[in-house]
């Protein structure tokens, strides 16, 4: 297993208690629409971990099946803009690069907002630490583990 899954996984179950069954899949799961062919799941099950910098950095999950309205999420956070953040501005914030953040263990402690959608299913799978790398969850142990406040962020 590539080695900052693996620390992903471990970091999990310190300090949630979750074990993390992590499945790696070596051709990438770079965009929802590969990760949910290599799952063999629904586009909309695939929860992207995406960090937009909301005067502060924050977590917004969405649906693979969506897209981030920033004004929406603006408009939570009450400042007047959203964008969405550079690469170095994630890996600072969260610990992992662009492609591979998980919905949680993020380095510093971010707002989480899970996209209402997500609700709708039993198990969503979102990254674990690398792009290669994805695992199985509940939307309720993301909103548990991760103080994530359910939202409407789509478009």
């Amino acid at each position: 297993m590539n080695e900052r899954a693996a620390r992903f996984g471990e970091r999990a179950a310190e300090t949630y208690g979750l074990d993390i069954a992590v499945e790696e899949f070596p051709e990438g799961t770079k965009t929802a629409e590969d990760a949910a062919a290599a799952i063999g799941c629904a586009v909309a099950q695939i929860a992207s971990a995406i960090v937009l910098a909301a005067d502060t950095p924050v977590v917004v999950v969405t649906s693979g099946a969506n897209r981030v309205d920033t004004r929406k999420l603006a408009t939570l956070r009450g400042v007047h803009q959203a964008r969405m953040a550079d690469p170095e501005e994630v890996r600072d914030a969260t610990g992992y690069a662009i492609g591979g953040v998980p919905p949680l263990c993020h380095d510093d402690d971010l707002p989480v907002y899970l996209d209402e959608t997500l609700t709708d299913f039993e198990t969503v799978w979102a990254a674990a630490g690398t792009p290669e790398a994805v695992f199985p969850i509940a939307p309720e142990a993301i909103v548990e583990h991760a103080d994530a406040e359910v939202a409407d962020v789509a478009e």
